[in-house]
């Protein structure tokens, strides 16, 4: 069935963008946290025990109408379970949320375009997760809204800003040029993706808000809205610290822009350095590459039923977190504030970046590294010599 119209549609498409989205309903319905704002530290009123949600008529939502959620799922399956496990919390939350397939088929995105269009004419407020996204930027063709909104999938928002600041289409950071296919194919979609940033631009006649947990300066006109995982601090934790150490895992071998054997030193390493005991994989990273870290480093792995946030604020977490720059050396030093845990971030030696690597990568990844706050910075690893 599909969504009908709704003051304010947000659109998600993994599990991450969805827990943003009702990070920002609940910031959105407190008191309004300024740019630049430290998180509290405020938890639950009982240790261990999720404050609860009043489930009155209207208590909810004390200023403004909730959203309809849309999840536009991806393919793969760790994606989807994720997706689903965060849904239901939303759901419980009291959320509208519609399960919507957009791919996997010759004809799904078409069926699903037409479907959510006359929702999406009809907003008056939308919120996406990932602006660099084609289908929804497909979506925004349409839009009249006149105000859009963009949480945080990653540090993607950092590149998002910086390529709207500079005018340029809008771009993944890891992407290369690709062949005369792929450049034909940029050229066909080129008017969709122009129509996507003009929406995406404030101006006298639509308001833009970003709601990031990214270090990003507001450009003219738009509005910057801290998150700070409040709704995830209260709902869950504090956490029950345990001894070791443990490892977020990346997508930058998945990616192509890292050398697997030299990820895989780098994982060694850390491992032996710093009393490594658990890996928390990244969604997209392959059973295969797992397989080999555990065999290598006799790593416990994990693969996380939910975004880590939510799973180091519930707990049990290390007393220390290692992560290579990722999204995590940002967002987790807020949703575990108060809690005791430090996060460290372990750059990427240049040596490790692959030849296919885009021209972008290195100052991307630094500057993950360099902004990010209330982190302890370790060395990095000593790439092994290429053999």
């Amino acid at each position: 069935m599909s969504p009908s119209a709704a003051p304010t549609l947000a659109f998600v498409e993994s599990p991450v963008q969805l827990l943003n989205v009702l990070e920002w309903a609940h910031a959105r319905d407190a008191a309004p946290a300024p740019a630049g704002a430290r998180p509290t530290g405020a938890g639950p009123l009982l240790d261990g025990v999720p404050t609860q949600r009043d489930r009155r008529a209207g208590a909810a939502t004390p200023s403004a109408a909730p959203p309809r959620i849309v999840v536009l799922p991806p393919t793969d399956p760790m994606s989807r379970g994720q997706l689903r496990r965060v849904a239901s919390i939303a759901r419980d939350e009291g959320y509208d949320v519609h399960w919507q397939e957009a791919r996997g088929g010759s004809g799904a995105p078409l069926k699903a375009l037409a479907s959510l269009a006359a929702a999406v004419r009809g907003a008056e407020r939308i919120v996406v997760g990932d602006p660099f996204s084609r289908f929804v930027q497909l979506l925004l063709a349409p839009a009249r809204a006149a105000e859009l909104v963009v949480v945080d999938d990653g540090t993607a928002t950092m590149e998002f800003v910086a390529q709207l600041g500079r005018g340029e289409r809008l771009r993944r950071w890891h992407r290369t040029g690709g062949g005369p296919a792929a450049r034909a194919r940029e050229l066909v979609y080129a008017p969709v993706s122009g129509t996507a940033r003009r929406r995406l631009t404030p101006g006298t006649r639509r308001r833009v808000e970003v709601f990031t947990s990214m270090p990003v300066e507001a450009l003219p006109g738009m509005e910057l809205r801290v998150n700070d995982f409040a709704w995830t601090r209260s709902r869950f934790g504090p956490p029950r610290l345990t001894r070791g150490t443990d490892l977020v895992g990346t997508s930058l071998v998945e990616t192509g822009v890292v050398d697997p054997d030299r990820y895989l030193e780098a994982v060694r390493a850390l491992t032996r350095e710093h009393g490594v005991t658990r890996y928390f994989a990244h969604r997209r990273e392959s059973p295969e590459k797992l397989r080999g870290l555990s065999e290598a480093t006799g790593l416990e792995i994990v693969r996380p039923d939910l975004p880590l946030e939510l799973i180091a604020r519930r707990g049990p977490i290390g007393r220390t977190v290692v992560s290579f720059p990722s999204t995590v050396v940002h967002t987790l030093p807020y949703a575990l504030a108060g809690t005791g845990v430090t996060v460290a971030v372990c750059p990427v030696d240049p040596a490790w970046l692959t030849e296919a690597a885009s021209p972008r990568a290195r100052g991307f990844l630094a500057g993950v590294t360099d902004t990010a706050r209330d982190v302890r910075r370790l060395p990095a690893q000593a790439a092994p010599a290429a053999g």
